[in-house]
């Protein structure tokens, strides 16, 4: 059942796209809301198959991930969920602004002083990426330090597990996914160990899911994707926003993102259209119907979440809609912002905290960087399966 899709859009050089594309946002909806028929197994599966090398590479390692969280279809999938959730309650996000917003003056502030020196500024680097990775870690009850290396490890992993690296590539994001988790696993021990002994005065995760009665690759697992997804997605959605308000190709100007409200509402539509996390991947556990179609147990699907930049699903949709023997997707609708998170027992805990970090970013930005243009309208793109943005925002004095 699969369409072509031009290789310019990143895919393999089969050109080809394996799963079943579901773009109308009712049947995504019901497809999130059937755990049931419809698996998160396959969520963070490696898209491109990992080489003998690159295992090997991950082995030494002692790399493992065991589905805990996003990819656990078992009945251990709500404790363990109530458990990270204790972290992200509506309380404990409102409590956080004073400390997002203090990073974000502090970060643009930096950024007007280079420019008003008459010079450019990446503004991916110098007030989307750090502020969210720095929120995240103060959020776990987990120190701040080695953010550099997080960062490209964050996104080293993302390619490794949701792009096409050829194989001289895998093997390169092999070895930073093999020193991540090799940091990530020193931290969880210590960190365990820290708690039990009380030495440390405040709460964190890993201790927590050491309490919950989870192992140390068990908490790895779920440390792994949590502490790429809980910062770098959200420094690709202020990225994105910030390109969008600097191009003004959306009908907010520079001027009006000064405002808490106009930014919030301009990061809400961004979640809207393209959000950092477009799509995301269910497989049908048993056979079934969707929309009155024949799913067969094992099929793989994509669901777009928001809009894809670069991606032509539209026209996947079409060549599928044509073929007699395998109609393929549904018919394209808008998406609401409602589903940029995902929805049903496996949405995004981090949601509001995402939204209020970006709306933040943006809005102090915007009040301390004063008219700008693009340097390069058209920047390179993170283009993966599931995440995209774009690599660098750079302005210049407008």
């Amino acid at each position: 059942m699969s369409a072509a899709m031009p290789a310019e859009a990143g895919l393999p050089e089969t050109g080809r796209c394996p799963y079943r594309v579901l773009r109308n946002p009712d049947t995504v909806r019901e497809v999130l809301h059937r755990p049931q028929d419809f698996s998160p197994a396959n969520a963070l599966l490696a898209v491109t198959p990992l080489s003998g090398q690159a295992l090997r590479i991950l082995q030494k390692a002692r790399f493992a991930l065991p589905p805990i969280l996003a990819s656990n279809d078992t009945e251990t999938h709500a404790g363990i969920r109530k458990v990270v959730a204790g972290f992200f309650t509506p309380a404990r996000v409102a409590a956080m602004e004073p400390r997002i917003r203090g990073l974000a003056r502090e970060s643009a502030a930096r950024a007007a002083q280079r420019l008003a020196s008459g010079g450019s500024v990446d503004l991916v680097q110098a007030v989307a990426a750090n502020p969210p990775a720095v929120i995240m870690l103060e959020m776990l009850g987990l120190p701040v330090r080695d953010l550099p290396a997080l960062k490209a490890w964050s996104l080293d992993s993302l390619e490794l597990f949701w792009g096409w690296p050829d194989a001289d590539r895998q093997l390169e994001l092999a070895h930073s996914a093999a020193d991540f988790y090799r940091w990530l696993r020193e931290l969880v021990v210590e960190f365990v160990a820290s708690a039990e002994s009380g030495a440390l005065p405040q709460p964190n995760l890993f201790n927590a899911l050491a309490r919950h009665g989870l192992s140390t690759p068990e908490i790895c697992s779920l440390g792994y994707f949590l502490l790429i997804a809980g910062q770098e997605t959200t420094t690709q959605l202020i990225s994105t926003t910030l390109f969008r308000l600097a191009e003004g190709s959306r009908g907010i100007s520079w001027s009006e993102a000064a405002t808490a409200l106009k930014a919030r509402d301009l990061v809400r539509h961004v979640l809207a259209t393209e959000s950092s996390v477009p799509t995301w991947r269910r497989v049908a556990i048993q056979d079934t119907y969707l929309d009155g179609r024949a799913i067969a147990a094992g099929e793989e699907l994509l669901l777009e979440l928001t809009g894809n930049h670069g991606f032509p699903w539209a026209e996947i949709a079409a060549a599928e809609a044509a073929d007699a023997d395998h109609p393929g997707t549904d018919r394209p609708g808008p998406t609401p912002y409602g589903l940029a998170f995902g929805s049903g027992i496996h949405r995004c805990l981090g949601a509001k905290l995402a939204e209020l970090e970006a709306a933040v970013v943006v809005h102090e930005t915007a009040a301390a960087i004063k008219g700008v243009r693009l340097q390069n309208s058209s920047p390179d793109w993170i283009r993966l399966l599931s995440f995209q943005a774009p690599r660098t925002v750079v302005v210049e004095p407008g």
